[in-house]
């Protein structure tokens, strides 16, 4: 926990219940102080809280400790410069009342306010769009509830015109009525998506058009929603490993650890040396593939396909290595509470250079291509802008942050697995156009593969998981030749991990941003709720702020520019 942060919120809210967990501070205010509580969070110069990163709720219908109202809300709330981070609940007396939206102070709580009062029927009063987000128009109730029927299956029968919501953004861009019947002005709507290539099947992209210029876009989510939080209540800690490689399958394996160090985080599990180092050559060898897909399909949409087998050859190629590390070559399910599935096998570093000197060559001949292109630079150059307050006020992390000319890394910022020992520069763009959030994943994947080459030449000997059978599974010998070790497994397997009872978050730099996990655990093996702070969800949210006023063609490669992937977005 950092000190520094408690300190400063216990001095500026002396009345406010303020404890500490893991790295936050997290602040119980009542209703009618939240939005006083919010603005100067963010407004205070002496805090500077000015990155929202996720708004959830919970459900404490049957937790074991008693809470003043069943539901609450919780604000996380990030002071990127001095990566202070905090937590503001609130509680809700009655979910149709609701409480005050925090939509005047941030952009991200419009899409983060809206999943909540999808998922738990909580209303923000002043919201300016409260609509449902990842469950489709026609659902009925709310599947996060813990008395929702979950067997209850519901098929939407009609597709939402979205016609409401696409006359009120004309509006507020200024296109009024009158206008809007000009004959001189002929208003199209047209439907990118979901069944655009572009799109792949996930994101329906609605524009109205004069002539191919967008003068507004409403963006409609969920079509690939398969109830990650809801799966994982009734799944134990380790059996919700599987489902993270299905968030953002480009890099399936970070979300792997970044969910393994959020439970180790709140157990005060020191995983071991060895442990640490094959995460970090894991996780940057995945994040390179991540940026290899992106950059790839991005170019494609612009219509360079041969920078498509440049890049993504090399991605293939690599997919046989993957398999021999981790067991399976796209979702490995590799990490585990306190350590890893296994280590790697005899010999491995020199395939790890055999492949990363193939992408160094794929991603220097595309540069070849692109960086003296005029096409390229006409195209990408000062188009679909995103400035940097504007990114931080949509909660952007990662690349797309960066590309903005915010200096935010937690690899940096809030160091884990020995990433202070590491030399490596964090790339920054200076315009936040396509062209910059490009060469941002260009260069990350040049200083990812500078961390892999460090990582190899320090990584020690030794276990790769803890020795706690309270936690990791213990040796097969064991299990087989002693009472205690076969109770200790089987234990493990049919109760899983048991997380003392309280709420935590941590985070993680995964490809696309800062990769969150918001848990609540009632003392058994299962999470009670387990909150996914995906990157893709809060990019997506500020995608018509970049497209309205840009050309139709410029739309699909500026979604490739942001990485949208839909297992993360949706969930």
């Amino acid at each position: 926990m950092n000190t520094t942060a408690l300190e400063l919120i216990q001095a500026a809210f002396p009345d406010v219940p303020c404890t500490a967990s893991v790295d936050a501070v997290v602040l119980t205010v009542q209703p009618a102080q939240l939005e006083t509580t919010l603005a100067r969070l963010k407004n205070d110069p002496s805090l500077n809280f000015g990155l929202l990163l996720d708004v959830t709720a919970v459900d404490y219908l049957d937790y074991p400790i008693q809470q003043e109202a069943r539901f609450f809300v919780v604000y996380t709330i990030r002071n990127w410069q001095q990566n202070l981070l905090v937590q503001v609940r609130t509680p809700v007396v009655d979910p149709e009342i609701g409480i005050p939206s925090a939509t005047p102070l941030w952009d991200s709580a419009n899409w983060g306010e809206r999943e909540a009062f999808d998922q738990y029927g909580i209303h923000f009063q002043g919201h300016p769009d409260l609509r449902r987000i990842l469950n489709h128009w026609q659902f009925q109730g709310h599947p996060l509830r813990k008395d929702y029927p979950i067997e209850q299956g519901q098929i939407c029968f009609e597709t939402d015109s979205l016609e409401k919501e696409i006359k009120n953004r004309l509006q507020v861009k200024g296109i009024g009525q009158t206008l809007m019947e000009d004959i001189n002005t002929e208003i199209m709507y047209l439907n990118l998506g979901p069944s655009h290539p572009a799109t792949h099947g996930a994101i329906r992209i609605l524009t109205a058009l004069d002539g191919e210029t967008i003068l507004a876009n409403v963006n409609e989510i969920g079509y690939l929603h398969r109830g990650f939080e809801k799966t994982a209540e009734n799944r134990t800690y380790n059996q919700v490993i599987p489902l993270t490689d299905r968030l953002n399958y480009c890099s399936a394996l970070m979300n792997n650890i970044a969910y393994a160090k959020a439970v180790e985080s709140w157990l005060g599990i020191e995983i071991t040396e060895r442990a640490k180092f094959m995460r970090v050559i894991l996780s940057e060898f995945f994040r390179v593939q991540d940026h290899l897909v992106c950059i790839a399909a991005n170019l494609v949409d612009m219509g360079g396909l041969t920078n498509y087998w440049y890049l993504y050859n090399e991605k293939e190629a690599s997919y046989d290595f993957i398999s021999r590390l981790t067991g399976a070559r796209l979702t490995s399910s590799f990490t585990r509470i306190g350590g890893m599935y296994r280590d790697f096998y005899e010999g491995w570093e020199g395939d790890m250079e055999n492949h990363i000197r193939g992408i160094e060559k794929g991603v220097s001949d595309s540069l070849k291509l692109v960086l003296k292109n005029r096409i390229v630079h006409d195209r990408t150059q000062n188009v679909c802008v995103m400035p940097a307050e504007l990114a931080l006020s949509y909660g952007y992390t990662g690349p797309c942050l960066r590309a903005s000319g915010v200096p935010f890394d937690l690899r940096k910022d809030n160091p884990y697995y020995n990433y202070e020992a590491f030399d490596f520069t964090i790339p920054l763009g200076s315009k936040g156009d396509i062209y910059d959030r490009i060469m941002i994943r260009y260069e990350e994947i040049f200083q990812s593969i500078s961390i892999i080459r460090q990582a190899m030449k320090m990584i020690p000997k030794g276990p790769v998981t803890i020795s706690n059978n309270n936690v990791t599974l213990p040796p097969k010998a064991e299990v087989y030749q002693n009472i205690e070790g076969l109770a200790s497994h089987f234990k493990l397997i049919f109760e899983g991990v048991k997380a003392p009872i309280g709420e935590w978050y941590d985070s993680f730099e995964a490809a696309n941003g800062e990769l969150g996990f918001h848990f609540i655990s009632d003392g058994s093996g299962r999470p009670y709720k387990c909150k996914v702070r995906p990157p893709c969800f809060y990019m997506m949210s500020g995608f018509h702020e970049m497209v309205e006023g840009e050309m139709i063609a410029d739309a699909v490669i500026n979604l490739g520019s942001i990485n949208i992937i839909g297992g993360e977005l949706d969930r």
